[in-house]
């Protein structure tokens, strides 16, 4: 059951049409007529779209394949004449669909877009601030240019950058061969950030205003730069939405019987992973290096299987870029000094729960308390008790509000407080997605009696304009989505998400509850107001039980 979940979880991430199978741009298929702009290795030609220029894939580092598989990306070489940008670059290789009978993506796919407002510079030769997107999909999918930036760049005035890094066995493997290794997908994003120091004042950008923002895996990468010590400078403010360095998931949670889920491993535990691998791989005579030599030299397709993909799908922490498990890291006050913003929708779970409900059905109190029983053992009658399934519309829906509160809103929260008690100075804001009747996305099965709400994901849509979903959004819902790109491109002018007649934006208060801290984003007259996530989703509850 897990392997076609995450499989799931991972496509959802990527539900814009795929990039094409044509090789990236190089400088015999330049096009004429777009915007041409110099970069630090060679001239990119961008497709114009008349408020805006896009780039699409830009090299950032040299392609990680044959002998820099498995190794700390690169530069990417220098290139002459105009190289063209108007075509994305293949996504990462993926976590391949059930059934699938051909590899989707490429290893030869560090590349990034970029989008900038015409005209650029401003005209007052001011600089934009810049925003860096990571891309969400469990560290198994997507790519940077599912994403229209489009809104973010002209409403917002910014110039918006979307990342491609390794997935899978190909970003996240470790074996004793290559020592403490740092997790290569994040050391390729931090890789792109090198790239937009070195290259965002060419596209009207400032190097010394990034923002960094993702979802889901990305916002988890975030938590690993703002807490890696490699990461020092590349950003200046950070937005993580659904994915903070708290998070976990209980055991149950994608299914019964799966294991308890935490997002980073120990380098010991990935390069034992890596060692059973190898053995399945059949690379076991010599030592580490030949080892390596008879792993590198394995396809690409032997290599992007469920099984093995689906093992390394965890960044490893006791490296150089992450020492120590960020977790325990922002949990000390170990942490860059960057204003945050961090997010939640107020429906998490209902995305995983309801991808799950065809094979595991919950109909019954009897359904919902033997997964009760398999996540939380002896807890589980004081979980009942805190959410009796008689005072929710069904069980299933009682079991995705323990694993929302559980798993996701209380454990971002509880970052919330350790950023304010370490850094009670630092701007730091909170927010809860709260629309209940937001589009669903595309390819999630219909569940009749189980309505999505605000799920995760669901927020996608308000900040990146093409993201597929079942319908467009309403007026009220674009205004909220004109709001929701106000706030955040703001944040990243600024630091700070307020502005002047929009509903005011408290900041986290630093003391042990944040009562009324968190910024409600629903749409029509009052959907934008502060509100208590910490006593609607029962955290005091869940800080006790976990302690």
């Amino acid at each position: 059951m897990l392997f076609p979940l995450l499989c799931a979880v991972a496509l959802l991430a990527a539900t814009a049409v795929p990039a094409t199978g044509a090789p990236p741009g190089s400088p015999q298929s330049a096009k004429r007529g777009g915007t041409v702009v110099r970069t630090d290795h060679g001239l990119v030609r961008g497709m114009s779209h008349g408020s805006y220029t896009s780039f699409s894939g830009v090299p950032y580092a040299a392609p990680p394949t044959g002998p820099l598989r498995w190794r700390a990306p690169v530069p990417a070489a220098d290139w002459h004449g105009v190289r063209d940008a108007t075509t994305a670059a293949q996504r990462c290789v993926q976590m391949p669909a059930p059934g699938a009978g051909a590899v989707l993506g490429s290893e030869d796919c560090l590349y990034l877009n970029v989008t900038m407002p015409m005209p650029t510079p401003k005209p007052a030769g001011q600089k934009r601030p810049v925003l860096v997107w990571m891309h969400g999909g469990a560290f198994l999918g997507g790519s940077g240019s599912d994403y229209s930036t489009g809104q973010l760049a002209v409403r917002g005035g910014t110039v918006v950058v979307t990342v491609n890094y390794r997935l899978g066995i190909f970003g996240y493997f470790g074996h004793r061969g290559l020592g403490s290794a740092p997790p290569f997908g994040l050391a390729d994003q931090q890789a792109a950030l090198r790239w937009v120091r070195a290259n965002a004042e060419r596209f009207g950008g400032d190097p010394g205003s990034v923002t960094l923002f993702g979802e889901s895996a990305g916002a988890l990468s975030i938590c690993a730069h703002l807490t890696s010590p490699t990461a020092v400078g590349l950003f200046q403010r950070a937005v993580l939405q659904s994915g903070s360095c708290l998070m976990s998931f209980p055991r149950g949670a994608l299914g019964p019987g799966t294991p308890a889920y935490e997002p980073f491993a120990s380098e010991g535990d990935v390069q034992t992973a890596g060692a059973a691998a190898a053995r399945q791989l059949g690379c076991t005579a010599g030592g580490g290096d030949e080892v390596l030599t008879c792993l590198r030299a394995q396809s690409t397709d032997r290599l992007a299987t469920a099984q093995l993909m689906q093992s390394f799908n965890r960044p490893a922490f006791g490296n150089t870029l992450l020492p120590v498990a960020p977790g325990r890291a922002l949990a000390s006050g170990h942490f860059h000094r960057v204003p945050v913003i961090q997010g939640t929708n107020h429906d998490e779970m209902r995305m995983f729960v309801g991808l799950s409900l065809a094979a595991f059905p919950i109909r019954t109190e009897n359904d919902y308390r033997a997964r009760l029983a398999d996540a939380f053992g002896p807890a589980a009658p004081a979980v009942e008790a805190q959410y009796p399934a008689a005072h929710r519309p069904t069980p299933a829906l009682a079991w995705a509000e323990v694993l929302t509160d559980r798993s996701l809103t209380c454990t971002t929260l509880a970052a919330g407080r350790a950023i304010a008690a370490h850094a009670p100075g630092l701007p730091a804001y909170g927010y809860e997605f709260s629309d209940p009747d937001a589009p669903v996305l595309a390819g999630l099965p219909a569940n009749p009696g189980f309505p999505y709400g605000a799920a995760h994901g669901f927020e996608m849509p308000f900040l990146f304009s093409s993201f597929p979903t079942e319908r467009p959004l309403t007026e009220a819902q674009r205004a909220l989505s004109d709001r929701m790109v106000d706030y955040w491109t703001n944040f990243a002018h600024t630091g700070d998400p307020n502005a002047p007649g929009a509903p005011l934006w408290p900041v986290l208060r630093p003391s042990s509850h944040l009562a009324l801290s968190v910024q409600s984003l629903a749409p029509g007259p009052g959907g934008i107001h502060p509100v208590d996530a910490e006593s609607t989703h029962h955290c005091s509850f869940w800080d006790r039980l976990l302690q």
